[in-house]
């Protein structure tokens, strides 16, 4: 189910079902207790109740249904042993009505929220005039604590034959005991840290202990400064919310998106962006799939380049000047995170503004308009870096000194 709406469907019916009308449940039992009064209208209430619900309903079951046919579509081979629906946005088209009736559901549930809040605050327009607190004196401690008595042997008292383990174990089961730790708040309290801190160190030191238990892939290289800044601008616009970066091993997935991906090709991503939503396909194999220009037209009106597509536009990454300045800030960061820059870590702008001249040219040559200096090159450099490590010669090894032979050995 794993990028589809089901999880989506699975996880609002706990955020909105459970989370949501158990707080609403609390406020509407608090509020009146708080403020000495009647809840302003219980009919009002049940009416929140109500249109939540069918809102709920109608938001997972058109997710659920979305979710569904998304898996199936996704993994659909036809005949001949090829991709049924091979274009993702075939996919996407097929749930818009879902989409509908999951934002119908969302849009009754917010309207419950909105009665509730009324209610609440009616009712606490409606307060009572006096709401100071009676005080209350506690009677003095008593200098000695008597335990009570421990309650009396049930297995004594049925005259059953048992082991004396067994009345050992009757008399744990009594927590009696609980009573002495509790009067010994600091021991206890020392005790529970040590226990927590030794738990936590036997998960903790053997992540030190080991280099990595990612397996490295030579030819994965760390991101270019343009290319990392362009993924700071992936992160900013949310592209992550709709694009996965994982083709898993499942034959549908290969078939339409590439070689799977390996965990040694995320090694420099911090955090990766595996996703977890497909409304636009898995873009880890996206690198040197389409040209420069396609991907500026893409991002100014994905409709130009893909019908159907309900991806939101990006105009302004095509007039917002890049902000070269962050760039040796971005380099290190990953540097203290471990990530090996070489000369980037003190010309990281130089070569930032080089490669986004190289970018802005290609643009130009394909057909495309002066984009120098904008947000769209770190754009398209990232985007048509993902995935092309893994195909990439490895580096060649620096050659070995040798020891010129002396004559006469």
């Amino acid at each position: 189910s794993h990028y589809t709406d089901w999880t989506i469907a699975h996880v609002h019916s706990g955020a909105l079902g459970w989370n949501g009308f158990m707080a609403f449940g609390m406020l509407y039992w608090l509020l009146p207790r708080l403020y000495r009064t009647e809840l302003w209208s219980k009919k009002l209430a049940e009416t929140h109740f109500w249109i939540g619900t069918v809102g709920i309903l109608l938001y997972i079951l058109a997710m659920y249904t979305s979710g569904v046919t998304q898996g199936l579509m996704w993994r659909a081979f036809d005949e001949t042993g090829r991709l049924q629906y091979p274009d993702f946005v075939e996919t996407v088209v097929r749930l818009m009505p879902m989409y509908w009736v999951r934002a119908v559901g969302g849009t009754l549930f917010l309207v419950g929220v909105c009665l509730g809040a009324f209610n609440m605050i009616m009712t606490y327009l409606h307060r009572a005039k006096d709401l100071s607190d009676p005080v209350a004196e506690a009677p003095p401690l008593m200098g000695t604590v008597i335990d009570e008595p421990p309650p009396p042997s049930k297995l004594r008292a049925s005259g059953a034959a048992v082991a004396d383990f067994a009345y050992s174990i009757e008399r744990f089961a009594g927590m009696a005991y609980h009573r002495v730790w509790e009067r010994l708040p600091v021991t206890f309290t020392v005790l529970v840290v040590v226990a927590v801190v030794t738990a936590s160190l036997l998960e903790i030191v053997p992540t030190f202990l080991i280099r990595s238990n990612v397996p490295t892939i030579a030819s994965v290289k760390p991101y270019t400064p343009l290319e990392l800044v362009g993924r700071d601008l992936y992160l900013r616009e949310g592209c992550y919310n709709c694009h996965s970066q994982m083709v898993r091993p499942f034959r549908a997935e290969t078939e339409r998106y590439g070689e799977y991906s390996k965990p040694g090709e995320f090694i420099y991503d911090h955090p990766f962006q595996w996703g977890s939503r497909r409304i636009g396909p898995d873009l880890h194999r996206e690198g040197g799939r389409q040209t420069h220009l396609w991907h500026v037209r893409h991002l100014e009106d994905p409709t130009s380049t893909t019908q159907g597509s309900i991806m939101p536009r990006y105009p302004w990454l095509l007039t917002d000047a890049l902000d070269f300045s962050v760039v040796q800030s971005r380099i290190d960061a990953m540097a203290m995170l471990g990530v090996p820059y070489g000369e980037a870590l003190t010309r990281g702008e130089e070569l930032a503004r080089a490669q986004a001249q190289l970018v802005a040219d290609e643009i130009q040559k394909q057909g495309g308009p002066a984009l120098h200096g904008m947000e769209v090159l770190a754009m398209v450099a990232y985007l048509q870096r993902l995935g092309t490590d893994l195909n990439a010669p490895p580096p060649t090894p620096a050659p070995k000194a040798t020891t010129p032979a002396v004559a006469g050995n």
